[in-house]
């Protein structure tokens, strides 16, 4: 018995012992969750290395039936690419200076609801929060997954000016881009080109958190519909994505050619590398 469970169990106030219980039910349940996770991705991670299943139990002491349960059950490893045990969705609310009240777009509904949705596929505890008007959120917790570009709050355009390879930069005729510093190709939304067309530019990446002690996964597009878009890419590469970048700093773009009716992406395809962060300070 643990000295947690010894303590809990000690806990007289039945009010206090039920809070406690609940508390630590859910953070074990976590636990669980990333330590099947971790024990499937050693799995494939080994089998990807040219051992055969039955070498793998022969290695690790358990049964070859053992080892192919575990290959194929239990929480996807590609899930960690969005966070481990709890993960927060973050959305802007927008200032509607008309009515004189704090609205959200109906994109960032969209998006926000289709990452909370993807999140729990992979087992992930999931909840939603708002970036305030001011631009407010705290980027220093683990888990966080932010939909908001640097126009609409100072924390975030901090965040995204870390980015080695790819700038948040507005042209000399108004409208947003993203620089790619390593190409210099300005990426632009087609809906502030001329002519106009159903096209946006969607950003992806893995950033530092200001209080230095993880990352924050931020998604952005020069307008929603290029956010739509970067949800749609991980909703259906997700694995792949993991498989080139895991855990570590990275950025992309992507390119959205988008319904002008109901803004939903119709292709979704990536405009740059995947770029790791690590290999660009090397380089």
């Amino acid at each position: 018995m643990s000295d947690e469970l010894q303590r809990i169990m000690a806990i007289e106030d039945p009010y206090l012992l039920l809070r406690e219980v609940t508390t630590r039910l859910a953070d074990a349940q976590q636990e669980v969750t990333e330590l099947a996770r971790l024990r499937r991705r050693v799995v494939q991670d080994l089998h990807a290395q040219g051992l055969s299943y039955a070498q793998i139990a022969t290695k690790a002491g358990l049964s070859r039936g053992r080892i192919h349960q575990i290959r194929h059950t239990g929480p996807a490893p590609e899930g960690a690419f969005l966070g481990r045990g709890a993960v927060i969705i973050a959305t802007p609310l927008r200032r509607d200076d008309e009515r004189g009240r704090t609205v959200v777009a109906v994109d960032d509904v969209s998006s926000g609801k289709r990452l909370e949705d993807l999140g729990r596929t992979y087992g992930l505890d999931v909840t939603s929060e708002h970036v305030l008007v001011s631009g407010e959120i705290d980027l220093d917790r683990d888990g966080l997954v932010v939909v908001c570009g640097p126009r609409m709050s100072q924390q975030m355009w901090d965040t995204y000016a870390q980015d080695p390879v790819l700038r948040w930069e507005q042209a000399e005729d108004g409208p947003w881009t993203v620089v790619d510093r390593r190409t210099g190709t300005v990426h632009r939304s087609g809906q502030d080109s001329d002519p106009a067309r159903s096209y946006d530019v969607g950003y992806l990446g893995r950033l530092p958190r200001p209080d230095g002690n993880g990352t924050v996964l931020a998604i952005a597009g020069i307008h929603t519909q290029g956010s739509l878009g970067v949800v749609q890419l991980l909703a259906n590469d997700l694995n792949t994505l993991w498989g080139q970048v895991g855990e570590h700093r990275f950025s992309t773009l992507v390119g959205v050619d988008y319904d002008p009716e109901t803004s939903e992406p119709r292709s979704v395809e990536l405009l740059t590398p995947l770029y790791r962060h690590d290999e660009e300070s090397a380089a």
